[in-house]
């Protein structure tokens, strides 16, 4: 199995609106930064985790055909703003979005032509909303999925653990119980913002921290600001730890 990064940009992308800083400006592809997702394939099968507002180009730019099921880790604008633009696949057949009861609330909230029934093809994707629950897992067109609880400043939104591979982005801490929920990987995906503290993401220190705590064979940082230089960040960091960046995949 392989995984992409589609995105490893925080809310605003990188490089941000009217902005003229270093990194916004910089010639290095891998500070440019769409919002955070990533696409799992094995063989045919594809699955996604978040449509944010940057899915239609990152759909595009992969040539994606068709799509096994969407996980949503919570609903915040840069994670679901690309529901809508399933709308092609979906019409080939009826995708399954997974996500906690909150966040199926927001989308509900935020698109509500998705519920009705009765509009045109052309007037809503194909969606099929099913629950997923913290620490119980779903098998999906054969992937193994355990959805997992983190912090993400006041909310408790879901990270995914897949086999050795598990992905967490936007929260600023872990419980224990989910720690042990971790034990054994080979990749962590996990969000480090920027080096200042933030209070609802890890800061670079504070995510190289929780890395050497989960302990696991490889880790790569995602979900960054524009103030985290590629080129400056990487030759700093542990062993066995890297910043992702746009177009990166992981094999596991």
């Amino acid at each position: 199995m392989k995984l992409t990064f589609w995105g490893t940009g925080t809310s605003t992308g990188v490089p941000m609106v009217g902005c003229q800083c270093n990194v916004c400006r910089s010639p290095d592809p891998r500070n440019r930064r769409r919002r955070a997702s990533v696409l799992l394939e094995e063989g045919e099968k594809s699955w996604l985790v978040d449509a944010g507002p940057d899915f239609r180009t990152q759909a595009l730019d992969a040539d994606l055909q068709n799509l096994e099921a969407v996980f949503l880790t919570h609903a915040h604008a840069d994670h679901i703003l690309g529901l809508d633009d399933l709308r092609p696949l979906s019409w080939k057949r009826p995708i399954d979005v997974w996500a906690d009861h909150a966040t199926t609330g927001v989308v509900h909230e935020s698109f509500p032509y998705f519920f009705r029934e009765g509009d045109g093809k052309t007037s809503r994707p194909r969606l099929n909303f099913r629950r997923l629950e913290a620490g119980t897992s779903v098998v999906v067109s054969g992937l193994s999925v355990l959805p997992l609880d983190i912090q993400h400043g006041d909310a408790r939104i879901l990270g995914f653990r897949f086999g050795g591979l598990a992905y967490l982005t936007d929260c600023n801490g872990i419980p224990d119980a989910t720690l042990g929920q971790l034990k054994g990987l080979d990749v962590l995906i996990l969000g480090a913002l920027r080096s200042k503290p933030h209070p609802t993401h890890f800061s670079l220190d504070e995510a190289v921290e929780m890395a050497r705590v989960v302990g696991a064979k490889n880790t790569y940082f995602t979900h960054f600001s524009h103030d985290v230089d590629h080129a400056v960040w990487a030759p700093t960091l542990p062993t066995g730890m890297a910043p992702a960046y746009d177009g990166l995949v992981v094999e596991f």
